[in-house]
């Protein structure tokens, strides 16, 4: 008797095949779990690195913001000072008008008893006319101070001579031509004064 080579029936390739199926069926779970727990294992890195970049967006953002204050900070001063500083021209022009005033008074004869009464309305005219002067500067920052007497200082004062004196410290203003002006206290022009320096001495 021939023996004759054994030939899966249906049955059996229908086992065969459902056995390839479940092997194929883990084998992709088995791929489908190992990719969720590699991306378990990278979602921390992925959490960390947003967190570093939304920090330096934060930095960043805050760097600029410090710029631009700087910036319309900047602006406002040089607007301010623009608007303080911009009549300094006129101001100079101004204060040597009351300078001139103030020579005429000087130039009058000193006040006695007697005088003539048109000389003593004179005087009172220039001088309420130089009161009200200064008050219309005072009201636009435009201040004058006599530095007679205070001790010399070259930010503010010009010395146009020295002269020995036993009565002043070495130093000190005896005798201003004119006093110092000022435009919303930045000087606008010096004093020109007499200083006193030490007397000397004698044999």
């Amino acid at each position: 008797m021939t023996q004759q080579e054994h030939k899966p029936n249906d049955a059996e390739a229908n086992i065969g095949s459902e056995q390839e199926e479940v092997s194929s069926g883990h084998e992709t779970i088995f791929n489908q779990t190992q990719e969720a727990a590699e991306d378990a294992a990278s979602e921390p890195d992925s959490v960390e690195k947003l967190k570093a970049e939304l920090q330096e967006a934060k930095d960043n953002w805050l760097r600029s913001e410090a710029e631009n204050q700087n910036l319309r900070n900047r602006h406002k001063k040089e607007l301010d000072d623009t608007r303080l500083y911009s009549v300094q021209k006129f101001a100079r022009d101004v204060v040597e008008a009351a300078e001139n005033l103030r020579r005429g008074l000087d130039s009058l004869p000193a006040k006695t008893e007697g005088e003539d009464p048109i000389l003593t309305k004179m005087r009172e005219g220039f001088e309420s006319t130089e009161r009200s002067f200064l008050q219309i500067l005072d009201k636009n920052g435009i201040k004058y101070e006599d530095p007679t007497g205070a001790p010399f200082d070259a930010n503010k004062h010009q010395a146009m001579a020295e002269q020995p004196s036993d009565e002043h410290p070495s130093g000190t203003v005896i005798q201003s031509w004119t006093p110092t002006w000022t435009l919303n206290n930045r000087l606008l022009k010096p004093a020109m004064v007499i200083v006193a320096k030490a007397g000397e001495k004698k044999e």
